[in-house]
């Protein structure tokens, strides 16, 4: 006679292995966009349409908005007084004209600077300068911008609402900054009830579940968002150098003695497959819904760096049910590498060519928006 303590124990065991078999099955990326309420293939607009006008100003941010990106991406900091800014860089340096404005203070980190003191500085005419070719007299005395700016700008088009990408830069330097970023998201309705899934043209801008994402390389501070923001999408960045990512070669860029970064990076893979598989786990068990790891470009260049988005790395990504966003890619002929290798969405500094990549033009000219938008 068969014992049934041990019918309902071999019951429950297979029921718990089907379970977990169901667990472990690999999430569909498309499927799994869509109930996130994040654009397939998303267009991230890198520090707005910074190839045509000066990274993170009204210039690029109103650009990129009205071309129709997804999202708005920005490297958030604070400021002296408490104000959340964007900002790429540490220095005031390269995109400002603090030497001239603050000449005793021009080597101090920007947020040793009030807001006030911030809004003082030209951060347009750097760009005139870099690239002559795109310079515009309406660029001349651009200003940083708070965040509550960005969002105003976000708003402020009835075509089209891109969502937020949000950065926490450097996050070490700006202890509670994942606390105020929630605050800041609250207080202007930006953490509001999740919607139901969305319908394809909705996704394409970056509203409702997913209008947005928050991203860093920075693990602590991936769990500190996490703490505040559960709800929101999250996504861990990555990168190959000792302390992140670590590469086969052991050697970082600046100890190399090379000259050439893009084609240092170009050699460069991690150290195995279990050291890549590794962080892709660490992001999800961290709550990420995706990784925003870097490419080799095919012409090099700044933004050239390791190649992180091989096949076998965005599929085992996937598998995870995570998404891939790659970061930043401007060429069609990247275009074309990463979206044959499997991502799900790229940064990039000319949405208006990812956009046409993606068959979603924007149906007018950049200049043609910068003149509009009186730039």
């Amino acid at each position: 006679m068969p014992n049934p303590f041990h019918s309902r124990t071999l019951m429950l065991g297979l029921m718990l292995a089907c379970g977990l078999a169901q667990a472990a099955e690999p999430a569909d990326p498309e499927a799994l966009a869509a109930r996130l309420g994040i654009a397939r293939p998303a267009v991230i607009a890198h520090r707005g349409a910074s190839f045509d006008a000066p990274e993170s100003t009204a210039a690029a941010y109103i650009v990129a908005r009205d071309l129709g990106a997804d999202y708005l991406e920005m490297d958030l900091q604070r400021s002296k007084d408490g104000v959340l800014f964007a900002l790429h860089d540490n220095n005031l340096q390269r995109t400002t004209d603090v030497a001239q404005k603050f000449p005793e203070r021009k080597d101090r980190p920007a947020n040793a600077f009030t807001m006030a003191e911030l809004k003082t500085l030209d951060a347009g005419s750097w760009f005139n300068q870099a690239h002559p070719d795109r310079a515009r007299p309406g660029f001349v005395g651009l200003q940083i911008l708070t965040l509550d700016e960005i969002i105003d700008i976000a708003q402020g088009s009835s075509a089209h609402k891109p969502g937020l990408y949000i950065e926490t830069k450097e996050p070490q330097l700006f202890p509670g900054i994942e606390h105020d970023l929630k605050k800041k998201l609250q207080d202007r309705g930006w953490l509001g009830p999740a919607g139901s899934t969305l319908a394809k043209s909705d996704l394409a801008a970056g509203q409702g579940k997913g209008q947005v994402v928050l991203q860093t390389f920075d693990k602590h501070s991936l769990e500190l968002l996490h703490q505040e923001m559960p709800q929101v999408p999250k996504v861990l960045l990555l990168w190959l150098a000792p302390g992140s990512i670590e590469p086969a070669s052991g050697q970082s860029f600046a100890s190399s003695g090379e000259i050439d970064k893009a084609a240092f990076y170009a050699r460069q893979q991690p150290r195995d497959q279990a050291e890549f598989k590794r962080w892709v786990d660490l992001a999800k068990a961290r709550g990420a819904i995706g990784t925003g790891p870097s490419a080799a470009l095919s012409g090099g260049g700044e933004q050239s760096y390791a190649d992180l988005v091989q096949p076998w790395m965005n599929q085992y990504t996937h598998d995870q049910g995570l998404l891939v966003h790659v970061y930043t890619v401007d060429e069609p002929v990247d275009f074309q590498k990463v979206m044959n290798a499997g991502v799900d969405g790229i940064f990039t500094n000319r949405s208006d060519q990812l956009l046409k990549y993606f068959q979603r033009p924007a149906g007018t000219s950049v200049a043609r928006l910068l003149e509009a938008s009186g730039y």
